[in-house]
């Protein structure tokens, strides 16, 4: 399975389309930077600015740890694009390719073909995130130096000590590669149902926008159906900087997210196992 894996990763890495998302993350996130470098300090004073009437604000609050904040939760609702350039394309891609019978015809299952391919995906995925992780963070402490975090959540605000952000940051990377891993497991799974790259994406796109739209309206219609939308949890990493966390909820978060996970492969599964395949 490991060397599927790596033929896998070897042919995702090998496409061109694969390196859009790492270059468009690779400009956006130092041109954010450049305009906190610019207009930073002002958009600190009016995040705080009611605060600033009772307390006094000393250290350096405008540093990489925020900067990073920010771009987690600005870039969050934008990397799926991204990623399903690459998840639609795992399956769909062998079809148009005219390689879906030499594929079948190795002395591999399909299950070990459909396994592999969705893994792969799953590690372009964490990859992915982890640029961002790197190049958000890394850059943003050689930029801004390194201090306390202040985060603003509606009528709160916690300021984190330097020694109490690390292991958040951590634990926020790592859910929001299973986020993500969410949208790679729609376009994987729309990708084992057609034989073009171009449906999987739009369609993954389209229900992520839905999505989005319905977890946003809050009527009773849709207030029943908020527990069981992954768009819903999409940004819960914000949970990991509460103080105190709510366990409950993110355990609630990563558990919706593990099931359309397993879902969404399972279906993709039986849709490949089923599928016949002439060409």
């Amino acid at each position: 399975m490991i060397t599927l894996i790596n033929i896998e990763l070897f042919k995702i890495f090998k496409k061109w389309r694969t390196y859009i998302g790492f270059i468009a993350i690779g400009i956006l996130v130092p041109l954010i930077q450049i305009a906190f470098m610019i207009e930073g300090e002002r958009s600190l004073n009016f995040m705080t600015r009611d605060l600033q009437q009772s307390f006094i604000f000393v250290g350096n609050l405008l540093n990489g740890y925020f900067i990073s904040y920010f771009i987690l939760g600005s870039l969050a609702i934008h990397i799926p694009f991204l990623v399903t350039l690459v998840a639609g394309d795992l399956l769909a891609g062998e079809a148009t390719a005219g390689t879906y019978r030499i594929l079948i015809t190795r002395p591999v299952s399909r299950f070990q073909i459909v396994t592999s391919k969705f893994l792969a995906g799953i590690i372009y995925t964490f990859f992915l995130i982890l640029w961002l992780a790197v190049i958000s963070l890394g850059l943003g402490m050689l930029i801004f130096g390194v201090g306390e975090l202040i985060v603003v959540g509606g009528s709160q605000v916690i300021i984190f000590p330097k020694e109490d952000i690390w292991w958040r940051f951590l634990l926020a990377y790592g859910f929001a590669v299973l986020s993500m891993s969410v949208v790679a497991s729609i376009a994987y799974f729309f990708s084992s149902l057609v034989e073009n790259a171009i449906g999987p994406i739009i369609t993954t796109m389209a229900i992520i926008i839905v999505f989005f739209i319905i977890s946003a309206i809050q009527i009773d219609i849709f207030n029943a159906i908020h527990p069981y939308l992954f768009t819903d949890y999409i940004l819960s990493w914000r949970l990991f900087f509460d103080d105190p966390m709510n366990t409950e909820a993110i355990l609630k978060a990563v558990s919706v997210l593990v099931i359309h996970i397993a879902v969404l492969y399972t279906g993709a599964l039986i849709i490949f196992r089923r599928k016949n395949i002439l060409s």
